[in-house]
């Protein structure tokens, strides 16, 4: 069954085509982030008229680079929340319009949910059920997932995300954006012990907060608590080390004490943030320590993209779930 994923919940517009859920055959994603770099942050204007502009381009070249002609599709699968709502708005329309044009059905996707799903393309396939990671720009979640319909939360960010707050670093030690690659850079030349930060002081144990962490990093720099701590200035490079190391401290805490009241020994981490090397390391140094399975997407797979939407969609389809002509886009 082959299934085309369209994708544009931030500044990403990708479309993709994957068979029965797992085997990828194109995977095509286009991004206006260099519009958005001078202002530090996406602007969500630019990114919906982008995406408007390059959807079609962007879809014709999926279903060409697949080796299908439309007539071989059977689902239109589309990210319908969470997002930018005049992005997801962009995305949904489009689908839509080719459901109703073809007339096969549609299928509308949970963006962050589809996150953890890029694991089970074109590779190993953990089994269910799992504890799920997702750590993004705009999402820090711990999910049960006992299928792929019965998904059960059990934490979130109470305020910035996590690579909102590698964003929010790396503007404070005038690194540019996006963020997340250059602080990672800039902390393997620095020590991850030179300075105690703390972060993720929530009343729910498998919620995350790092607001304060990006704060005390802020009053660092400023100067503000230096002669409080007495000693001498830190390089970016420490300070960089420093935060990284005690971000991934706090997520690798978290998710496997979920792994523990669930009683899981699977952990399948999904996410733009899980690209980062030392994260990567860290994780899997601790799952063998607990002797829990951990798994993560390849790095082409953990940015925004219509593929894990496609697979994702594949299996709730395959239970009975489709969407109408009145599926509409929703920001959380």
């Amino acid at each position: 069954m082959y299934i085309l994923g369209i994708e544009t919940s931030c500044d990403e517009t990708s479309a993709a085509v994957v068979c029965s859920g797992k085997k990828v055959l194109s995977n095509i994603v286009s991004s206006s982030l260099n519009f958005h770099k001078k202002y530090g942050g996406v602007i969500p204007e630019i990114a919906s008229r982008m995406q408007l502009e390059t959807i079609t381009a962007v879809t014709d070249e999926a279903i060409k680079e697949s080796g299908l002609q439309l007539r071989d599709l059977k689902l239109i699968s589309v990210t319908s929340g969470p997002g930018l709502l005049g992005s997801l708005l962009v995305g949904v329309s489009f689908a839509k319009a080719l459901s109703l044009g073809l007339s096969i059905p549609l299928q509308g996707v949970n963006h962050v949910h589809s996150h953890f799903y890029a694991n089970f393309l074109n590779g190993e396939r953990p089994a269910l059920p799992f504890t799920a990671l997702v750590v993004s720009g705009g999402h820090t979640s711990l999910y049960y997932v006992k299928n792929f319909d019965r998904i059960q939360q059990l934490g979130s960010t109470q305020d910035d995300a996590c690579g909102e707050s590698f964003d929010k670093v790396a503007k404070i030690l005038g690194l540019g954006y996006p963020g997340g690659p250059l602080v990672e850079r800039l902390a393997e030349g620095g020590d991850p012990k030179k300075l105690k930060f703390k972060c993720c002081g929530t009343k729910n144990p498998l919620d995350f907060s790092f607001s304060g962490i990006k704060t005390a990093v802020l009053y660092y720099v400023s100067g503000k608590v230096h002669k409080s701590q007495g000693h001498e200035r830190c390089s970016r490079a420490d300070i960089a080390a420093s935060f990284q190391e005690t971000v991934i401290e706090a997520l690798i805490q978290k998710s496997f004490l979920a792994c523990d009241l669930k009683n899981t020994k699977r952990l399948v981490i999904g996410g733009g943030v899980v690209a980062n090397s030392r994260l990567r390391e860290k994780f899997l140094n601790a799952a063998k320590d607990r002797g829990i399975n951990c798994y993560f997407p390849p790095r082409s797979l953990c940015i925004d993209n219509a593929a894990m939407v496609a697979g994702f969609a594949y299996q709730l389809f395959k239970k009975g779930y489709s969407s109408g002509l009145d599926l509409n886009a929703t920001t959380n």
